[in-house]
């Protein structure tokens, strides 16, 4: 008996563009529902999130998740870089929360693992997954498969390879 039948969100944040990707997860099989890319264009801070905001409610309300799987911001070299990206990804977080839906989070190095097999995987290694993966006829963008990647990465448990990571933290490649 395979059991109920579970839809996840995965959303890759970003502030020009966050990725979305909507997969159900029956038994040990997935199956691709939808994806794509929200942009935010060109506009100011307020505006952007608003967009984002507004968009994600949307494909939350179209599409009926029961849980959202979400990517963590890692620390870049441009903290105003970090600190933009931590904002549209709390803007992600409250859609969900909005919705009253419970939220997953997964450190980039953790969803490559448990998609590709390589931590360290390019973002080519992650759209070619993600395609035989999900037998999609192409090959989604990067920020859709990355999104669709971690939505995977959820449905698999969070584990890393045949290693559950929860109760670990992740540092410099390492479970800690």
């Amino acid at each position: 008996m395979a059991g109920p039948v579970l839809r996840i969100l995965g959303i890759d944040p970003g502030l020009r563009i966050t990725g979305f990707g909507i997969i159900e997860k029956n038994g040990a099989s997935i199956a691709y529902i939808a994806s794509g890319c929200i942009k935010s264009g060109n506009l100011g801070l307020p505006e952007r999130l608003g967009t984002i905001l507004a968009n994600l409610r949307e494909v939350i309300e179209k599409h009926n998740p029961q849980q959202i799987a979400i990517e963590k911001v890692f620390v870049n070299v441009n903290p105003a870089s970090t600190l933009a990206l931590g904002q549209a990804r709390g803007t992600a977080i409250c859609a969900a929360v909005d919705a009253g839906l419970p939220v997953s989070e997964y450190t980039a190095l953790q969803v490559k693992q448990a998609v590709v097999g390589n931590g360290h995987a390019s973002k080519e290694q992650v759209q070619h997954m993600v395609k035989r993966l999900l037998q999609l006829a192409g090959v989604p963008s990067t920020d859709a498969a990355d999104a669709l990647a971690c939505a995977i990465c959820h449905a698999h448990g969070g584990r890393l390879g045949k290693l559950s990571t929860r109760g670990f933290r992740v540092k410099r490649g390492r479970l800690v």
